[in-house]
């Protein structure tokens, strides 16, 4: 009995050593910040053999100006796959590029047709900012997130090809309920009888382009940027110009300004979400755009 007490035991030593009785570690795919991860947690729903995380925080927002952290280093160290939004979101690639040499970099925004940045025309006192050439906020016409989780699927199928018929079911379901999405949303904002919207920063051009509407005034390009007396002066008169149409602050930022034009002018506030926070729930997407949808249904529809 000793004896096959031992020799199991020296089995089992030498598998460990050679790594035939290691249990797989599953494979790490990591996302930029939160919209992105929404359309993987979907396109990734009960595949086997991969973990999904977010590189950022779900409460962190868009990654304008996002200095990266050592943790954010720490966590890339272990992934084989990076999913980005891309068209200049994440300004920090470079750095992650350099560093990661064996990181495959999806770039989620490849073939959508991209919008260029707007520029307010202040001089350099007022506007210092450093912008990328694309709008970014591609997601929020549902036709563009179908063209990122195209993107995505590709990447992953070749990432895990033993899980690939999954990964392409759940993205051909998932793409389905977004075309349903987009139909609806295009049919009821064509319905609107006004168009005109005010937006606190540029997160809403695509929304637009897709949907019908016309944005007469942008208060901020991004979120965080200083509002000086000559911007909120030329936004008031747009406003005006436009016969006041309704202003739309965002959940994640101070809308102070967006206030003060509206003291002005008289003008409504309501409030769109640019679906960059949240808890991620599979349907966060569909639950976010119909969310939005009531709301400009209520500011434009009479």
């Amino acid at each position: 009995m000793k004896k096959n007490i031992s020799f199991f035991l020296l089995v089992c030593l030498l598998l460990s050593l050679s790594g035939c009785g290691a249990i797989a570690e599953d494979v790490t795919v990591m996302v930029t910040f939160y919209p992105v991860y929404v359309l993987a947690e979907n396109v990734l729903q009960g595949v086997d053999g991969v973990r999904l995380l977010s590189m950022t925080a779900p409460s962190t927002g868009c990654l304008h100006d996002y200095q990266l952290l050592p943790r954010d280093m720490r966590a890339l160290a272990s992934a084989s796959m990076l999913l980005i939004n891309g068209a200049g979101m994440e300004t920090f690639l470079p750095d992650i590029e350099g560093q990661y040499k064996n990181l495959t970099i999806v770039d989620c925004s490849s073939g959508v047709e991209l919008l260029a940045e707007e520029d307010h025309g202040e001089g350099e006192d007022d506007h210092d900012h450093d912008h990328g050439e694309y709008n970014a906020h591609i997601w929020l016409d549902a036709q563009n997130a179908i063209q990122m989780v195209n993107n995505m699927t590709v990447a992953l199928t070749e990432l895990l090809p033993g899980q690939a018929e999954k990964i392409r079911r759940n993205a051909q379901e998932y793409t389905q309920m977004l075309t349903n999405l987009d139909d609806e949303l295009r049919a009821a904002t064509d319905a609107l009888p006004r168009k005109q919207i005010v937006t606190f920063h540029e997160a809403f051009p695509y929304f637009a382009r897709a949907y019908g509407l016309e944005v007469v005034a942008v208060v901020a390009l991004e979120p965080d940027e200083p509002i000086s007396p000559r911007m909120l002066s030329e936004a008031i008169e747009k406003v005006k110009t436009a016969g006041n149409p309704p202003l739309f602050s965002e959940p994640q930022y101070e809308n102070k300004a967006l206030k003060t034009i509206a003291q002005e002018t008289g003008a409504p506030v309501y409030e769109l979400d640019p679906l960059v926070t949240g808890d991620a729930p599979l349907t966060a997407y569909q639950d976010t755009m119909r969310h939005n949808l009531a709301v400009l249904q209520e500011a434009l529809g009479n």
